[in-house]
């Protein structure tokens, strides 16, 4: 769901990734949809790498967005703007019971609530499909005792000459 979606430092919004470009990368506002060069000195961050700390360790930002999702039944959330500093605790304190206070600022937490209302508001929070993608993999990657993987039937094959690369 998050893959390829980035936070740029000094850019508000979130963006795609496209490419990779002479001195950086090509992204795209999902919002407005402009496209720009990200130089290499800018800093880029894979909301699939993002985790919010908690007192047990970190909370990927997928889960964080997931326990939104269904707070909210699905809709969107508080508008992080308007929203005190009380507020963004408290609801954070509903969706991350044990969130680290001390390590947790509440600019991160209206980064956070911004990026989801955009995701939401753009119809890219697909929990449910995630969650059936990860079901029929895990039954795809069981075998049967005794049953090749298709790595072993790979390597079976390229003993072939007829399958090998002619270089």
């Amino acid at each position: 769901m998050l893959k390829d979606i980035l936070a740029i430092s000094g850019f508000g919004g979130l963006y795609k990734y496209l490419k990779k470009s002479h001195n950086g990368i090509i992204v795209e506002n999902l919002e407005t949809q402009k496209r720009m060069n990200a130089d290499a000195t800018a800093q880029v961050s894979a909301l699939e790498d993002i985790s919010v700390y908690t007192n047990e360790g970190e909370m990927v930002l997928e889960k964080v967005f997931k326990a939104i999702y269904e707070k909210e039944n699905g809709e969107e959330t508080l508008n992080p703007k308007k929203a005190s500093g009380k507020e963004l605790e408290k609801y954070f304190e509903e969706i991350i019971p044990d969130f680290d206070d001390e390590r947790v600022y509440k600019s991160d937490m209206k980064k956070i609530l911004k990026w989801y209302n955009i995701l939401h508001k753009l119809d890219m929070l697909n929990f449910d499909e995630q969650e059936s993608e990860e079901e029929t993999g895990q039954k795809t990657d069981e075998k049967k005792d005794g049953e090749k993987t298709d790595e072993e039937k790979q390597g079976s094959k390229t003993d072939d000459p007829g399958n090998q690369d002619k270089s």
